[in-house]
């Protein structure tokens, strides 16, 4: 999961019209970043099954201490909060914890850990879920991304 020293969020329920009790985010950016969080259905999956292989296999070569820096592998995003997450490895442990640049659209991209499965829970402002781009093709390494980003204040497209 990625931390931000300083940032704080304030959960509250909201009961929706089925019965159900759905937390929200509150808090001074928290709303602005990823609104409501939800038990969605996706209808399209975070990854594909070539790009869990491949990061997977990425995951496998970090946590074996190989020094790499590869290629983002997917990127997600919220069509409507401005966040964005390219992964390049996931946790061969656990098959969840994926390792990226993350980028929560305040300035402050940076490399973390997220679950994929929080990430698959997640709804914007609008309830529209996170995406994968699917037209997204890495065109330098990710160290090179973490650089371009931080000197940005976000992932450059």
């Amino acid at each position: 999961m990625h931390r931000f020293e300083g940032l704080r969020f304030r959960v509250c329920a909201r009961k929706r019209t089925s019965g159900s009790v759905v937390p929200r985010f509150r808090g001074n950016v928290g709303s602005c970043i990823l609104g409501s969080v939800g038990f969605l259905t996706m209808t399209q999956t975070l990854t594909t099954a070539d790009e869990r292989a491949q990061l997977l296999a990425n995951g496998t070569a970090r946590a074996a201490g190989q020094s790499i820096d590869p290629m983002p592998v997917v990127r997600l995003f919220t069509p409507d909060a401005h966040a964005t997450w390219l992964l390049a490895a996931l946790d061969p442990a656990d098959g969840d914890s994926a390792w990226g640049l993350i980028d929560l659209g305040i300035g402050m991209p940076d490399l973390g850990m997220v679950k994929l499965s929080d990430l698959a829970t997640i709804v914007g402002p609008r309830q529209q879920p996170i995406l994968r781009d699917q037209y997204f093709y890495a065109s330098r390494p990710l160290s090179e991304y973490v650089r371009l980003a931080q000197i940005d204040g976000s992932i450059p497209d």
